[in-house]
């Protein structure tokens, strides 16, 4: 018995320092960047348009174009992925027609996100004819977050008991007024921070747009969802990897990371308070 006690003590801090190990890591990268972009902020910078080929002035155009692209992600994405999740759950018959979808919706979760963008490039700009676009862009992303949004939809409504629902349909409700009334008030939290998590995810991804929407040296604000847009997570990239003056455009690069990671994690905190207020308000 002592000998299992010392075992299992010696695998908990095994676990526990790896995961502080991780933890510091990840700190480390957060304040590196924080330390040598803080720096760079001034309104000036998040107010102006980009000058001189990138070099000077701002990135107020990336910025905007990025909070399009996200905004417009969300329009299409949340609807569609959640209407599906509520779909096969509560209204597909559990055969073997369902489960090769879900198995097909986890399979494109996995897939590359340049395997999405050039998809986008083939239908969204090329064949339906939006060209580089925040439309086609916004599209790209929406077909990227959208599995992870079904599986975390799925999850919150079979995390609501079932005899919720038995309770409903016994005292006369139809299926929709359950799902409505009964299920979805109290899955709705759980859902809509996995959808926001993975749009926070869309919002840092360089690849789909690289070849649907985004433009490195555009120093103007988009006029309507069909315009060429900057975007953050290209903007970074081209910085980092493609500019000729890297030594000089270095600090706008770390700039340039802490707004995009400013952004992502306000995504993710906006995720985490909505769930609070939602679980607080429909508590079971």
């Amino acid at each position: 018995m002592p000998k299992k006690r010392t075992n299992e003590k010696i695998v908990y801090w095994i676990l526990r320092g790896i995961s502080y190990f991780f933890v510091l890591i990840v700190a480390y990268i957060l304040f590196d960047i924080f330390i040598k972009g803080i720096g760079v902020i001034s309104w000036d910078f998040l107010t102006q348009a980009p000058k001189k080929g990138g070099t000077a002035g701002g990135i107020l155009p990336a910025i905007v174009g990025t909070l399009y692209l996200v905004l417009m992600t969300i329009i299409i994405s949340l609807p569609l992925g959640m209407s599906s999740a509520v779909y096969l759950t509560e209204y597909a018959t559990q055969g073997w027609l369902t489960r090769l979808i879900r198995l097909a919706i986890s399979t494109l979760a996995g897939v590359p996100s340049i395997v999405f963008g050039l998809f986008g490039l083939s239908l969204f700009v090329i064949f339906f004819g939006f060209g580089a676009s925040i439309l086609a862009g916004s599209f790209t992303l929406a077909l990227l977050v959208l599995p992870i949004i079904i599986v975390a939809s799925e999850e919150a409504l079979r995390s609501v008991p079932p005899y919720m629902r038995e309770a409903s349909l016994a005292l006369g409700a139809t299926k929709w007024q359950t799902i409505y009334k009964n299920v979805l008030p109290y899955s709705l939290g759980g859902m809509m921070t996995g959808s926001i998590l993975g749009i926070g995810r869309a919002a840092g991804e360089t690849a789909p747009i690289l070849l649907t929407a985004a433009a490195f040296f555009l120093p103007r604000l988009p006029d309507s969802i069909f315009d060429q847009v900057m975007a953050l997570p290209y903007h970074l990239y081209i910085l980092a990897t493609q500019h000729p003056e890297v030594d000089k455009v270095r600090p706008l690069q770390y700039g340039t990371t802490l707004v995009l990671m400013a952004l992502v994690i306000g995504l993710n905190l906006a995720a985490i308070i909505l769930r609070m207020r939602i679980r607080k308000k429909y508590q079971w």
